[in-house]
């Protein structure tokens, strides 16, 4: 479905119009000459208006003593008025996950009739930064390379929970606002409740505040999670399914108190007996498995036919897996099944937050995927009040089609 076609609500339509509101390097707006019909019962979205305004521990110290500037603003413009206002370096669009935050994004980012503007997914783009630093010996010129002459930058799903990407966001903010770049991100999160990690969030906030001194802050909170009512062609994403398998994934069905049974694999990816395979229904047979390398000397077990990859979350969620592992992985293969997925209560939460990175990963990248699990989507994250991030996992499973472990085969 092309962007241009769908029927915006009217928070959506109020959103989109605050971006398209927003100047272009010249000062005019980038929807200019665009209209946007609010009439249709639209009510105002709730805008605050941005006020005017490396290693691990050194990194700490050096956020822990920064002060939010006043942002470098566009050149002033006249309003409709006439009198001279400063604008906004950009829109922080937040709220709650499949209110069509990231869709209206994409619609704005595909108008703007430049070639000078940048979209990136984070894990994407941090995947990216880390290998550009790498390789160029310096943060600064890896931020530079991957921004290039853009004036606009969006980032889907902004989001902080480690003070090592905390450090990397503070940089790359610098550079954005200094530039005099225009930024838009979209965020589960409201500015104040980035990187909740209390033993760290103290050392984010005068970044907090810079975003706060910067951007527009715009919610981007209805009522409904479009997801669950995903209609059409099932494609992308959504041409895989969401097997109930009764019980079969989950560690209390197993009768596995101490999660044994759902431990790492060892250094040669073995797992910890036979059986465990026979009491899962939904795999295929456990001999066709082999190793599949990550780098640096790791791998994980998963079954592989073509580009389609069928794997356990044990082998690829319990043990150090990261979202770069996964981008990489995508590459590879082009077809997911997820097996012998735990009811997440059950679970430590780092496990479920490697879920949380995997389904992110392989939904910005659009590839059919098939869960295992005992539980439906929001069943599966009941009780996890650790992760936030859980929520758009489980909106983002619910595009896929319910159905029983008996009807379907994995790839």
């Amino acid at each position: 479905m092309k962007l241009d076609t769908v029927v915006l609500d009217p928070a959506q339509l109020a959103a989109l119009n605050a971006l398209e509101s927003l100047p272009d390097a010249s000062g005019r707006p980038f929807g200019s000459g665009r209209s946007i019909d609010l009439s249709a019962g639209a009510a105002e979205v709730p805008v605050q208006r941005g006020a005017r305004g490396n290693r691990w521990q050194g990194a700490l110290a050096t956020m822990r003593g920064r002060r939010a500037e006043p942002g470098k603003r566009h050149p002033w413009r006249l309003t409709g008025g006439g009198d001279l206002r400063a604008d906004p370096s950009g829109v922080y669009l937040h709220g709650r996950p499949g209110r069509g935050k990231t869709m209206v994004m994409d619609r704005f980012f595909a108008s703007v009739a430049t070639n000078r503007k940048r979209r990136f997914h984070f894990h994407a783009f941090f995947a990216a930064l880390h290998s550009a630093t790498h390789a160029l010996g310096s943060v600064d010129r890896a931020i530079g390379e991957l921004l290039g002459d853009a004036d606009l930058v969006c980032f889907d799903e902004f989001h902080v929970t480690d003070i090592g990407d905390a450090v990397l966001i503070a940089r790359m903010l610098d550079t954005l606002f200094g530039d005099h770049r225009t930024l838009v991100v979209t965020s589960n999160y409201q500015p104040r409740d980035l990187l909740p990690n209390p033993l760290f969030h103290d050392h984010f906030l005068p970044t907090i505040d810079q975003i706060l001194a910067n951007l527009d802050i715009v919610t981007l909170d209805g009522p409904l999670d479009y997801r669950t009512r995903a209609a059409g062609r099932a494609t992308g994403f959504r041409a895989g399914r969401y097997v109930l398998t009764s019980g079969a994934g989950s560690v209390s069905a197993r009768g596995d108190t101490h999660l044994d049974g759902l431990r790492p694999a060892g250094p040669r990816g073995t797992t910890p007996a036979e059986s465990d395979d026979e009491k899962r229904p939904e795999l295929d047979d456990a001999k066709h498995r082999v190793d599949v390398p990550l780098g640096n000397g790791r791998i994980i077990r998963a079954r592989i036919i073509a580009d389609a990859i069928t794997v356990d979350f044990r082998d690829i969620c319990v043990g150090p897996t990261s979202a770069v592992d996964y981008l990489r992985l995508t590459e590879r293969y082009r077809h997911w099944t997820l097996c012998a997925v735990p009811v997440l209560r059950e679970v430590p939460p780092d496990w479920s937050m490697r879920l949380v990175n995997l389904v992110d990963v392989v939904y910005d990248a659009d590839l059919p995927f098939t869960i295992h699990a005992p539980e439906p989507p929001h069943a599966l994250i009941a009780g996890v009040h650790a992760i936030p991030d859980l929520a758009r996992t489980a909106s983002r499973l619910s595009e896929l089609s319910l159905t029983g472990a008996s009807t379907v085969r994995t790839a």
